[in-house]
């Protein structure tokens, strides 16, 4: 599993108010020290909170192969307008999905996941120029990518998910005097249309990076 929200929601707060009739005049008259009766009043309800999903869901997350690189995922989930378009209106009684005005439950029949993959140290103190350990084509031909539609704690296979592009591009060093001494570094691009016909807007969508002998590598999440 971007990866942000707010919900508008116009509420009519109801006062209730109290008269006291006079009473006969055998009882007796109130203290002219006695507090002023209160008037009471019912609490507000918490506004709903709101989410726009403009630009597609997002997605963030941190990788790593054992004894080897570490590497961070970068991803967005689209479907042309549809995200432009939704909001999520979060109450006590649950979440409500709309499109403009329309009431919506559902993904589109089909959804893009775009993925960008690039290595990161391990650890982010002071290192020497050229040290630690980098993702090289090799690594990332050995890791195995898995989709999955997550209900729960229920994950089911995506389906049938199509390789739209994919591209390795060289990364230019900052230390660009020392380009030939430093080991070439790349920047890995994806995108896959995966089916959504019938997936609950509630459901998020998995992604399990594993190496060769099922080690899980990354683990990510796009969530409505």
């Amino acid at each position: 599993m971007s990866s942000t929200h707010t919900r508008i929601c116009c509420l009519a707060i109801a006062g209730l108010f109290f008269s006291v009739c006079a009473g006969a005049q055998s009882q007796p008259a109130p203290s002219q020290n006695a507090s002023p009766q209160k008037k009471s009043k019912h609490g507000k309800p918490p506004e709903p909170k709101v989410e726009i999903y403009y630009g597609g869901v997002f997605l963030v997350g941190d990788g790593g192969i054992p004894n080897g690189p570490c590497f961070r995922i970068n991803g967005r989930v689209t479907s042309a307008g549809f995200f432009n378009e939704l909001k999520s209106y979060d109450s006590d009684d649950g979440t409500i999905f709309r499109l403009g005005t329309n009431e919506v439950t559902q993904f589109p029949d089909k959804v893009m996941l775009s993925l960008t993959i690039h290595d990161q140290p391990c650890s982010f103190g002071l290192q020497p120029v050229g040290t630690g350990v980098y993702l090289t084509p090799e690594n990332m031909g050995n890791l195995k990518l898995s989709l999955y539609w997550k209900h729960g704690v229920e994950l089911r296979p995506a389906g049938k998910v199509a390789v739209v592009h994919f591209s390795v591009v060289p990364l230019q060093p900052y230390a660009t005097e020392l380009a030939a001494e430093l080991p070439k570094r790349y920047l890995w691009s994806y995108e896959f249309g995966i089916p959504g016909a019938g997936v609950p807007l509630t459901d998020s969508l998995v992604l399990i990076f594993r190496t060769p002998d099922g080690h899980i590598a990354a683990r990510v999440a796009a969530r409505l």
